[in-house]
């Protein structure tokens, strides 16, 4: 069956009995298996251990990272352990796009699936809102005055949308009056710094605080125009008022799941919110999470960003490993791929954490190839395990749990650099200890930018690189684990209210674009309200 008929033929306990076992009480029903949940009143004392679900470098349909971190979860609580999931929040775009949606797969879903993936609790929709309105009223103040002496050329906020549309990369507005057309861009709403500022806040006054810092453009002096100058935070609150409280869902096995929060890896942090986070390691006693992509996208980002800034102490990682990726990246050869993977467990290891590798099981899979896995494993000294989430749920990953149990520790973890050191330094950290480049390039534009960001004073903060999710190096052709290679950064944005410097390289954009065939060809609903073609 598809995952969409299993999800569909699943029974799922009544969501406030979810909320009720978790000691929650405060919450805000969105139908009978949703509900956001009120942070302020979970009285959850416990000390929870944070187990991160990472994955090798991915091939385009994904390597399973959402389906084994639903899957362990669920194989945590067959072993008799209180188990949370946080996941992030599926956007539009990568649904009716390429990539499917995103709360895992067979009996390892987070359900109900089908409003998860389809708008959910509307909470991208409200970021969309929120960052258009800033949007409009950047240049409804042009037009009416404009008494900051905003240069329209340096309008750096874009518009959002939640859809992959690449003629919407370069638009021009303000046709309506002369004078004021422009070139300007959209970026999906996964990328926009709200949806940042959302994942990273702690509460509603540090939301609004971060929107209030948002540099929105330019002066002809180059001087920075913000946010709290257009009086714009309070209405944004207003709309992004029920998007701060966490989503409250559960696994195909009942095991309760937050999902909040969607910044993708390769463009943005890639983490699911703090808050949610947070809430789930007063709740339980074991907390597995996911960060997009492989470690060298969304698990550097979510120790380097969100572990920082959230004073998280991560005790474990899974990166998730494949034998289709595996042969990808050799050619077609297992064993020739195997050096992308040893790439992935060192740059897990530089954060100073204990490493599990998950195969994740295909039935087309061979246990020639299986043992080839496991040996370079256990040569390379880390736990190992095939788990079958998809076709077994939980009882698939009592082995995986079982490992991870294991080699959780307190663990010695440190973020890989130091905030202290220039903007460069830290570029350079990553490309060479994270990616393996040789050597790190700029353009004209992005040293200016850099320039510009250290003469603001925004060069003691984290960077967020923008970076192809198909290659460790920014060349997705790039296989396996590539060497002697250059990064090239082409433009620097200034992330004031999310804290940090989002750095573009090599060809990444932020507004993906639809394959020759969209999974939007394939879906449509019955006469009952029945979806099909969404996975």
């Amino acid at each position: 069956m598809s995952n969409i008929e299993i999800a569909q033929k699943a029974r799922l306990e009544p969501i406030h009995r979810i909320a009720e076992k978790l000691g929650i009480a405060d919450i805000y029903p969105y139908g009978p298996y949703i509900v956001k949940v009120n942070q302020n009143s979970v009285t959850g004392d416990r000390s929870g251990k944070l187990i991160l679900i990472t994955a090798m470098t991915p091939t385009k349909s994904g390597e399973g990272k959402s389906t084994i971190t639903v899957g362990l979860g669920q194989g945590l609580a067959k072993m008799g352990k209180k188990s949370m999931i946080c996941m992030r929040e599926p956007s539009l775009g990568p649904c009716f796009g390429m990539k499917g949606g995103a709360c895992g797969g067979g009996y390892s879903q987070i359900l109900p699936m089908e409003e998860i993936n389809l708008h959910f609790t509307g909470d991208i929709a409200a970021v969309a809102a929120a960052n258009n309105l800033l949007a409009a009223m950047i240049d409804n103040h042009i037009l009416q005055g404009n008494e900051l002496g905003i240069d329209p050329a340096k309008v750096v906020w874009r518009r959002s949308i939640d859809m992959n549309d690449r003629t919407l990369r370069n638009i021009y507005v303000g046709v309506e009056k002369e004078g004021h057309l422009r070139k300007d861009k959209f970026d999906i709403t996964a990328a926009s710094e709200i949806m940042a500022i959302l994942c990273l806040s702690t509460d509603m006054v540090d939301l609004k605080t971060r929107l209030g810092k948002i540099i929105v453009a330019y002066t002809k002096k180059s001087m920075p125009v913000y946010c709290n100058d257009l009086k714009a935070v309070g209405a944004m609150a207003v709309l992004l008022k029920h998007a701060i409280h966490p989503n409250l869902v559960q696994s195909i096995e009942g095991v309760p799941a937050f999902v909040h929060g969607g910044p993708f890896a390769n463009i943005a942090h890639g983490c699911s919110s703090l808050i949610a986070t947070r809430l789930a390691l007063r709740l339980a006693d074991y907390v597995v999470t996911e960060a997009g992509f492989g470690s060298d996208l969304g698990a550097e980002k979510f120790f380097d960003i969100k572990c920082r800034v959230g004073k998280l102490h991560p005790n474990a990682v899974v990166i998730v490993a494949t034998i289709k990726a595996l042969k990808y990246h050799g050619n077609g050869d297992v064993k020739a791929g195997l050096p992308n993977l040893e790439k992935h467990i060192e740059i897990i290891r530089k954060f100073k954490l204990p490493v599990v590798v998950a195969l994740n099981h295909f039935s087309d899979n061979n246990s020639e190839d299986i043992e080839i896995v496991r040996t370079f494993c256990e040569a390379s000294h880390v736990c190992f395990a095939v788990a079958d989430a998809y076709t077994k749920g939980g009882y698939g990953c009592t082995d995986l749990a079982a490992k991870v149990l294991s080699a959780i520790d307190d663990s010695d973890y440190a973020p890989l650099y130091p905030l202290r050191l220039t903007i460069k330094e830290k570029i350079h950290r990553l490309g060479s200890q994270i990616y393996g480049a040789a050597k790190v390039a700029y353009t004209a534009e992005a040293e200016s930018k850099i320039r510009d960001a250290e003469r603001l004073g925004y060069g003691n903060i984290p960077i967020c690189m923008a970076k192809t999710q198909y290659s460790l190096s920014d060349d997705p052709l790039l296989l396996a684990r590539p060497s002697g290679f250059t990064v090239t950064v082409q433009d620097v944005r200034i992330s004031a209210g999310a804290g940090f410097l989002v750095v573009l390289t090599g060809s990444v954009m932020t507004m993906p674009g639809l394959p020759k065939h969209p999974n939007a060809e394939n879906m449509d609903i019955d006469e009952a309200g029945r979806i099909s073609g969404l996975f």
